[in-house]
């Protein structure tokens, strides 16, 4: 089918393309920098540290709930709007993050955050395909993927450097020069994307944010054992508040919960394989300090540095994998790389319990590039997937399908490391192996459709 040519940017498709890609890059900084600190920043709020897991939890829960609601604005006001508007609140919330005299104000600031990050993510795989030619948008959903990889291999180096030099206030202070940098990117390099006649839905705006806020909370209580009854009630309440908001919007034709996309085949089969690549990096990612600490004996700093093959290799593999994103099947790489990811997952929990560190690191090494090879094919083929004119809203289900993996995986962990007495971390890897051989399948479906990596136009 024919599509619509990018649209033609002030300064060329290739700074649009860094301009996108700094936003991305800020948003995972944004998220990331804080778990770093997250036990220097608890002590001195004067909060436990069970309750300090709200300082990145607000952050996840303000974007997994407004992120479709998001997605539908920005197709009314326009995709490069939203992502302006994104940085803007997300640097008035690192502010108040740097002011915040106590958890609350804290957990508020970091919801703040998370509203400006959801904004940038809501987008960005709509920008990437209005500023990149059809056979170049691989490419630049790859060079996003990179970002993230680097934001994730970057957090610790950047959270670090920052606390050596001063208070843990200046993690958040740190993003102001870095997002005017970007906004001014953004305002000079993007091309004006106009939206289109939308009408927001608030009774469907409100059943999303009951759904995602009831749900996950309650899920996660229900993980760690506390409150069983209320965590029970919010996950019921959430699943209602789903039910009512599907039957509320199933007969429209651009629903803000995009039922119109999942009915597509290869979009459907992308954001189920999306989901579970997630839930198992996040069994993995969680999990993997206690195997290094508890069973190899490996320092925090011991750690971080035997992770990094994980995103170093991402990082590596990205040009590599845009290139064959735009010439093969998602059907094809996804299901190689997740089977690959799989199989590195395996190897690290058959370790033996003297594992030297290049032992330990090649095998994160193996896992990383079968993980690289899906990420942009996966969002590449949810892209082409979906009409030109519901490009956020498959931007949306992507940073959706991601939220949602990574936390049914934390949960997952949770729920394994307070039942599983003996070795729980080595249980978390061999569901991390099982879920993403489960999602190579899954993936490997879209081989006997021949057409779904087609663009759809509008």
């Amino acid at each position: 089918m024919t599509t619509s040519p990018p649209r033609p940017a002030p300064y060329g498709h290739v700074m649009a393309m860094a301009a996108i890609v700094m936003a991305v890059l800020l948003s995972v900084l944004d998220y990331a920098v804080a778990n770093i600190a997250l036990p220097t920043i608890t002590r001195e709020l004067g909060a436990s540290p069970s309750a300090g897991v709200w300082v990145v939890n607000a952050y996840q829960l303000a974007g997994c709930a407004l992120m479709l609601p998001l997605a539908t604005w920005s197709e009314k006001i326009g995709a490069v709007k939203l992502c302006q508007i994104g940085l803007v609140i997300l640097m008035a919330g690192s502010v108040l993050c740097a002011w915040a005299p106590n958890l609350p104000v804290m957990a508020v600031a970091r919801m703040t955050q998370g509203v400006g990050g959801a904004c940038i993510m809501a987008v960005y795989a709509a920008l990437v395909r209005a500023v990149c030619p059809p056979q170049r948008i691989g490419q630049g959903l790859a060079m996003t993927a990179l970002a993230t990889s680097l934001g994730v291999a970057l957090s610790p180096s950047v959270a670090a450097l920052i606390l050596m030099l001063g208070s843990w206030r200046w993690l958040f202070l740190f993003n102001l020069p870095c997002g005017l940098i970007t906004l001014a990117f953004v305002l000079k390099c993007l091309p004006p994307i106009q939206g289109q006649p939308r009408r927001m839905d608030g009774l469907a705006i409100g059943l999303n944010i009951v759904t995602f806020t009831a749900f996950l909370i309650g899920a996660d209580m229900l993980a760690h054992g506390e409150a069983a009854g209320i965590g029970a009630g919010l996950v019921l309440a959430g699943v209602v508040a789903m039910g009512v908001l599907v039957m509320h919007q199933k007969n429209m034709a651009t629903p803000m919960l995009p039922l119109d996309l999942l009915g597509i085949p290869a979009f459907r089969t992308g954001f189920v394989t999306c989901f579970l690549a997630y839930v198992a990096a996040n069994f993995y990612m969680i999990s993997i300090p206690f195997t290094l600490n508890g069973l190899f004996h490996r320092s925090a700093i011991e750690t971080g540095l035997l992770i990094m093959p994980w995103p170093g290799s991402m990082v590596l593999m990205a040009p590599v994998v845009g290139r064959l994103a735009d010439r093969y099947s998602a059907g094809c790489l996804v299901s190689i790389g997740l089977f690959m990811t799989g199989v590195g997952f395996l190897l690290v929990r058959l370790l033996p319990p003297d594992a030297g560190n290049l032992n330990i690191m090649w095998r994160f090494a193996v896992a990383g590039m079968g993980y690289s090879l899906f990420t942009s094919p996966n969002n590449r083929s949810m892209v082409v997937a979906s009409p030109a004119s519901r490009s956020s809203s498959a931007s949306g289900m992507i940073s959706i399908s991601r939220i949602l993996g990574q936390t049914f995986g934390a949960i997952g962990v949770a729920f394994i490391l307070a039942r599983v007495r003996v070795n729980p971390a080595l249980h978390c890897l061999e569901w991390a192996t099982a879920t993403a051989w489960v999602a190579a399948l899954i993936s490997a479906s879209r081989l006997r459709r021949p057409q779904a990596g087609r663009m759809v136009s509008s």
